[in-house]
């Protein structure tokens, strides 16, 4: 794009009182558009990635986004992030990916203003309680030799419902639940069920660790 009423992004973060850290997006010329992912890309929409010293860890449809402790080694890091069009390509001026960075230094386990709840790790598969079983919606999801069954799609939520994911991984690996932060892990060759309560509005993607494989989306409106 032209610099001349090209899309602006600026990160800005603060330590969470209770784990990790919060981190909020200033955009100029852009807006987000979570409903239109995978459409036709449109001046000044889309959405944002994030990443962790180069590495993607997440896809960002809205100005705030929750950062866990869990997510981020101790040590100096750089968090970048990028805005990119409805298709997926980046928005860039003159060759130049629009993105904005800070500085993150998150403290080793058990140091002074380090976050308890960022170090528990990702939850065992357990059997479902008589409770848990009664979710509104169930998506079964299979993972084998690094494709998805069925394909990636959005599983539509109203706020407020009960979804189970019940995921069968070929090998070992981590669920992930952006915007959630809920995580569970994946024994190789068993089926591993995470209910949660969707109380969150928008678009969640739901992702693997170790394969960075997409599973499904939760749009919860």
């Amino acid at each position: 794009m032209p610099s001349q009423g090209a899309p602006e992004v600026q990160l800005a973060l603060r330590p969470d009182s209770e784990d990790g850290w919060n981190l909020q997006l200033s955009v100029k010329n852009f807006r987000f558009t979570p409903d239109s992912a995978g459409g036709a890309a449109l001046p000044g929409a889309g959405h944002a990635h994030l990443e962790l010293d180069g590495r993607k860890i997440a896809r960002l449809y809205g100005p705030w986004f929750h950062l866990p402790a869990a997510q981020v080694p101790d040590g100096a890091h750089t968090l970048t992030v990028r805005l990119y069009a409805d298709d997926h390509t980046a928005w860039a001026v003159s060759g130049k990916p629009v993105e904005g960075t800070a500085q993150l230094t998150a403290p080793a386990p058990g140091a002074s203003g380090g976050h308890s709840h960022g170090d528990a790790p990702a939850q065992s598969p357990q059997p479902p309680t008589p409770g848990q079983a009664q979710a509104d919606r169930t998506v079964t999801i299979t993972v084998r030799d690094g494709r998805v069954s069925p394909a990636p799609a959005r599983t539509e939520l109203r706020r407020g419902e009960r979804v189970a994911l019940r995921v069968t991984s070929d090998r070992a690996d981590t669920l992930h639940v952006h915007g959630y932060d809920k995580e569970l892990a994946l024994p190789a060759g068993q089926e591993a069920t995470l209910i949660l309560t969707a109380d969150r509005t928008g678009l969640f993607e739901v992702e693997t660790h170790e394969s960075s494989l997409v599973l499904t989306q939760l749009l919860v409106r």
